[in-house]
């Protein structure tokens, strides 16, 4: 979105992110908050799409109920957010059409803990079956072939392992999860991996994390672009 003032007209919105995805690679617009407000119109964010990929970006939607996931996969955007309430029906279009979820699990499922605490609350609440049916989704997403990328959406940053012990325990295998992190990401967003001549980007652990989660809370080192940024205390 463009910055935090004034609110572009729907008709604005393709010219708006084009030129930020021409800025920065990325444009990110909301199709639909609240339960029973308007969702983006398809033709709309069919024309964002159109208009972001022409600058050689890429345009990712928030949506978190399911008539914003059906104009997000109807309108071929490049990667849906959060996604609760998606249609299960729609994984296989995501699939085919390179459509990535980034289903935040662990702050979804946080908040739902926090509803259902209330029954009274929980009751009432919109968020409850979305959220409830949410790690079952992105199993599902994944064993669609979907591209399944961990992002977690909360502060502080840097949080990564609680969305990747949330996608294991939603039921994705440890070594999917922890790509979900790192290779698979990277190639996603267009970087390379461990090859000759690429950025030297690099988390390392005394173990192996897929065999052990709780590596991921105590890496040895962590090193970006040929410089170790991290290293643990007592470490050589």
């Amino acid at each position: 979105m463009e910055g935090w003032g004034r609110r572009p007209k729907p008709a604005d919105l393709p010219a708006v992110a084009a030129e930020q995805a021409a800025r920065t690679g990325w444009a990110k617009v909301v199709i639909d908050w609240q339960l029973g407000d308007d969702v983006m119109p398809v033709e709309v964010l069919r024309e964002a799409v159109t208009r972001v990929h022409a600058v050689g970006g890429r345009l990712a939607v928030h949506s978190q109920h399911a008539a914003g996931g059906v104009v997000a996969v109807e309108a071929g955007v490049d990667s849906v957010e959060h996604g609760m309430g998606l249609d299960p029906e729609l994984l296989s279009r995501m699939a085919a059409q390179g459509t990535a979820l980034t289903p935040t699990l662990s702050v979804i499922t946080a908040s739902l803990a926090k509803i259902n605490a209330d029954p009274e609350r929980a009751r009432k609440s919109w968020y409850v079956p979305g959220a409830s049916a949410h790690a079952r989704l992105t199993a599902a997403a994944v064993e669609a072939g979907v591209t399944v990328l961990a992002g977690t959406d909360s502060r502080p940053h840097g949080g990564i392992a609680h969305e990747i012990r949330a996608l294991v325990a939603a039921g994705v295998s440890p070594h999917q999860a922890i790509a979900a992190a790192s290779w698979t990401a990277r190639s996603y967003l267009g970087l390379p991996g461990l090859v000759d001549g690429a950025p030297a980007d690099a988390a390392v652990f005394d173990g192996d994390p897929r065999t052990d989660l709780g590596q991921l809370d105590k890496p040895r080192a962590v090193i970006v672009r040929g410089k170790r940024v991290h290293r643990r205390v007592g470490s050589q």
